[in-house]
């Protein structure tokens, strides 16, 4: 079966999340994008795993199922194709540490077939640390010992490090990261098979370096509204259960995971260097001549993905092949609409021309990467077959986002908008 999966997402039980990221909200929304899979997030935060056991019944083998399949009262309107829907039991964790000197802050992500794994799992974190905090806890917890945690307590289940190049709070992180998965895992690092990029890089990006070569890297939407669902996907073409779906990410390359749905990563707000307060934006080449300090206030930028990408690549060009899974570069189609219509991507007339977009074509991705051009154009409007037609393309005019300002992917100039709707 295809199937589209995002893994890692948030709860309302996490800090900075929308209220509305309860299991209806996420089953809604996952129909509207075109999601079959979405990891349920936070299942360390004793409230969210109450929610979950109350709220989920078992489908598939390690797959879940909403008890009552019904949608929020305020998308009813939406009417989106009722495609079967699933949950995963997720949660990341965000490890504080010492190793060789320095402090080092590592996101990871656990993805579990069973509630029995998850209260063995949460039975063990909650002794190292406050599960209640946040949906996402903290803990002073070595990322090599967390892994050696979940072998033990919850085999079946596997670990992913999380948006592994951003700056603050991962892997390969400027601020407190690792130059190799063996440094962070030490002799547990062959038990670790997928990595997931983050919104400000993408699988070329990554094939610049040959010890990525045995990973899987997957792409998720991390995201704290149900709106963001989907803003990086998983394609896959397997059984649909928990143990088909991990192992195809063990087999890199030539089993049924199709490859991943992405940001343009230039999107990404942490995508090249700069110092948001003083608005410099930088590329690698001009930090390391100014030696990584803003030349309006000397203070030391916040080095980008792209910045630590160059330092740890051993190719001059990137690998990335037909011996690797494909990705598709999208821009959201809210962002789209926004542009269209010169109007912001949360306003009434955007979400007026969602909604009409999703029950005339079934789904955002169905939109945006299955239907034929000429159909949009037939049965919506040019000016959205046009864009949809440059997304494809990768035809897109970027400016690249920096120290935690988003960036920005437009399709059109100015005097080449129409007017529409």
């Amino acid at each position: 079966m295809k199937y589209i999966a995002d893994l890692h997402i948030h709860s309302s039980f996490s800090r900075a999340t929308s209220k509305k990221c309860d299991l209806p909200n996420l089953f809604a929304w996952a129909r509207i994008k075109g999601i079959n899979l979405v990891g349920t997030g936070d299942f360390t935060h004793p409230g969210w795993l109450a929610h979950l056991k109350e709220n989920l019944v078992p489908a598939e083998p390690g797959f879940f199922k909403l008890r009552y399949e019904q949608v929020p009262a305020d998308l009813q309107s939406i009417l989106p194709e009722a495609i079967p829907v699933r949950f995963l039991l997720t949660a990341e964790i965000s490890s504080i540490y010492k190793r060789h000197g320095k402090v080092r802050k590592v996101h990871n992500i656990l993805i579990l077939p069973d509630f029995e794994s998850v209260e063995r799992i949460c039975g063990k974190l909650a002794g190292i640390g406050n599960l209640e905090s946040d949906g996402r806890p903290i803990l002073g917890l070595d990322s090599r010992n967390l892994l050696e945690i979940l072998l033990e307590y919850a085999p079946e289940g596997f670990l992913v490090p999380a948006h592994i190049w951003t700056p603050w709070f991962s892997l390969f992180g400027s601020k407190s990261g690792f130059d190799s998965i063996e440094e962070c895992f030490a002799d547990l690092a062959g038990h670790v098979f997928a990595l997931e990029t983050g919104l400000s890089s993408d699988p070329r990006m990554n094939r610049m370096i040959s010890g990525l070569d045995r990973f899987s890297l997957i792409s998720n939407s991390d995201c704290h509204s149900p709106q963001k669902l989907g803003r990086e996907a998983n394609l896959f073409d397997t059984e649909f259960d928990f143990f088909s779906m991990r192992d195809s990410l063990k087999q890199t390359g030539q089993g049924g995971f199709l490859g991943t749905i992405e940001f343009f990563p230039e999107e990404g707000k942490y995508h090249l260097d700069g110092h948001r307060k003083c608005d410099v934006c930088m590329a690698p080449e001009e930090t390391r001549k100014i030696n990584s300090l803003c030349p309006a206030c000397s203070k030391p930028l916040t080095v980008g993905v792209m910045h630590r990408v160059m330092e740890l690549a051993d190719r001059k060009e990137s690998a990335y092949s037909a011996k690797f899974p494909p990705f598709n570069s999208l821009i959201p189609l809210p962002e789209i609409l926004s542009e269209i219509m010169g109007v912001g991507p949360g306003t009434k007339s955007v979400s007026a021309q969602y909604e009409r977009i999703i029950n005339t074509f079934g789904s955002e991705f169905n939109l945006l990467m299955n239907t034929p051009v000429e159909e949009i154009k037939q049965s919506y409007t040019p000016v959205l077959a046009e864009a949809v037609k440059r997304i494809r393309a990768g035809r897109v005019m970027k400016k690249a986002g920096y120290d935690g300002r988003f960036g920005v992917i437009s399709l059109f100039e100015d005097k080449n908008r129409l007017e529409v709707f």
